[in-house]
C-alpha cells in the first residue's frame, strides 16, 4: 500500500490514511510501523552523487585519510560564504514546565556577511584560516599561498570540493607549484572532506545563536574559536574504509530485495 499513491488532497500516507484504506484498526496499524522501524512522516534530504568516478575518487581521498604519504602534509580545505552578521536580543527563558533555558528573538537587523577560507591538517586537527569579502579564484589562491608559504618545502596534498574556483581549465598556479597536489571530492560528495567536520564544530560552538554587530565580530569570534581550538586540537579519527554511493528507492518494496 506505501508503494500505491496516497489519497486524493494528501502528499504522503499516514498511519491513520493507512489504516482506513486497509480497513483496519489505527493502532494495529501504528504497530506495524512502529515494529518494522517505517516512520512515515519523517523527511531528510542530501545530495546524491552522479558522479560516475565516486568510487576511485572517494577511495583515493580515503586512502590519503587511512594512509598518508610518508613525509606529506595532507590538508582539507575548503569555504564557508556568506556568514552572516546577524543582531538579535538574547536571554533566558522560564518555560511553562520550569524549565529554564537560553533563547533568542525571532527578528533580527543584518549587518553584512563574511567569507571564511580554512584548512584542516588530517594528521593534527590544527586549523589555518583566513577572511574575505567574497570567495572568488583570487582570494582562494591568496589564502592557499600563505598556507603553502607557512609549509616550505613540504609535499602538499590538498582535498578540495569541485567548485569552479578550485580548479579552473588552465591551471597555472598548480604549475607553479609542483609540490602541491590536488585531490576532489566526488561530485555532490563534499561531506567527504573533512574541512566540512570542522565547519560543523565553528557553527555549533561560535556562530549558531551569537548576536553579531557587524562582520567584523564574526571575524573576531571565528578567530577566537580557532585560538581555543587549536591547542587542544586532535585528528578525526576516519574508520570507513570503502564509501559506495547511494541512491533513492522508488518504493519502500525495493528496501526489501
Amino acid at each position: 500500500m506505501l508503494d500505491e499513491p496516497p489519497p486524493s488532497g494528501y502528499a504522503q500516507w499516514n498511519g491513520r490514511l493507512l489504516a482506513q484504506a486497509l480497513s483496519l484498526p489505527a493502532n494495529f496499524v501504528w504497530e506495524v510501523l512502529r515494529v518494522h522501524n517505517i516512520q512515515l512522516p519523517r523527511r531528510r534530504s542530501w545530495c546524491i552523487s552522479t558522479d560516475p568516478q565516486f568510487v576511485q575518487k572517494a577511495a583515493d581521498i580515503v586512502g590519503l585519510y587511512l594512509d598518508s604519504p610518508e613525509n606529506a602534509l595532507v590538508l582539507c580545505v575548503d569555504e564557508k560564504p556568506h556568514i552572516q552578521a546577524l543582531e538579535r536580543a538574547q536571554g533566558y527563558l522560564r518555560l511553562p514546565d520550569g524549565k529554564a533555558l537560553k533563547g533568542f528573538s525571532h527578528e533580527y537587523k543584518r549587518h553584512g556577511t563574511t567569507t571564511l577560507f580554512a584548512a584542516v591538517e588530517i594528521a593534527t586537527g590544527q586549523v589555518m584560516a583566513g577572511h574575505y569579502q567574497r570567495r572568488r579564484r583570487v582570494e582562494f589562491l591568496d589564502f592557499v599561498n600563505k598556507v603553502v608559504h607557512a609549509h616550505p618545502g613540504k609535499e602538499i596534498h590538498v582535498i578540495l570540493d569541485n567548485l569552479s574556483t578550485h580548479k579552473p581549465k588552465r591551471d597555472m598556479w598548480l604549475a607553479r607549484h609542483k609540490n602541491v597536489h590536488s585531490h576532489y571530492t566526488p561530485t555532490h560528495a563534499s561531506w567527504l572532506n573533512q574541512a566540512e567536520i570542522w565547519f560543523s564544530l565553528l557553527t555549533r560552538y561560535a556562530v549558531k545563536g551569537a548576536s553579531f554587530t557587524s562582520p567584523e565580530e564574526v571575524r573576531e569570534a571565528i578567530d577566537r574559536f580557532i585560538a581555543a581550538h587549536n591547542p587542544r586540537a586532535h585528528p578525526f579519527q576516519w574508520t570507513k574504509e570503502v564509501v559506495h554511493p547511494k541512491s533513492l528507492k522508488s518504493h519502500y518494496g525495493d528496501l526489501c530485495n
